[in-house]
């Protein structure tokens, strides 16, 4: 999907896109850092967009991995089912917030990595509270959660725009919140690895 299709998604549907480009290589590379995926049995990605971050995820998993990736965008969800071929691939047209029934429709109780590239700052804060609640239960001591926040960091709140700090929400369900700021990416970025534990099991 070129920029400027991508743009005008994002005009017509922004709520969905959360971005005004795709992510760069170089967020994908320090989305995917943090994520055990060289031993991950399932992983799931929120917020597919246009695969910038499913195909990087895709080279990393192992053969016999699967990958869930939900996308709730008509256009985008399309886009991924027709130019993503890997079997490995389960393509999700479904809310986040509904990733504690569809994972377990199809019979997965636990994660190893979760990549999401969800606008959190869009989302009222019944729903992030609501999306992480429901998100936990899966992801047990070795598994990572990675999130991403542009450095602008806003949120509508109300009708209103205000700046959101994602740390203090993150750390209400993480005991491990670390972050690093990716500067090449329109715009540029924060990502935030996270973990269950304070520190990674041996």
């Amino acid at each position: 999907m070129s920029l400027r299709m991508f743009a005008e998604e994002a005009l017509a549907d922004f709520s969905t896109t959360a971005a005004i480009a795709p992510s760069s290589p170089h967020l994908a590379a320090a989305m995917l850092k943090p994520l055990p995926l060289a031993r991950a049995r399932v992983a799931v990605e929120l917020g597919a967009g246009t695969g910038v971050i499913t195909r990087a995820l895709l080279a990393e998993l192992p053969p016999l991995a699967t990958l869930l990736v939900f996308e709730i965008n008509p256009r985008f969800y399309n886009y991924l089912k027709t130019h993503i071929s890997d079997p490995r691939m389960v393509l999700i047209h479904s809310s986040a917030e509904n990733l504690d029934r569809e994972l377990e429709q199809r019979g997965y109780f636990q994660v190893d990595a979760v990549a999401s590239s969800l606008g959190l700052g869009l989302m009222p804060d019944r729903e992030r509270h609501t999306l992480l609640e429901r998100l936990l239960p899966f992801v047990h001591d070795r598994a990572v959660f990675t999130q991403y926040q542009y450095i602008h960091a806003l949120q509508r709140e109300n009708g209103r725009v205000r700046r959101l700090d994602l740390r203090p929400l993150l750390g209400q369900y993480f005991e491990s919140v670390e972050s690093r700021l990716v500067w090449r990416n329109l715009p540029p970025a924060f990502v935030f690895s996270c973990r269950r534990t304070a520190k990674p099991l041996a």
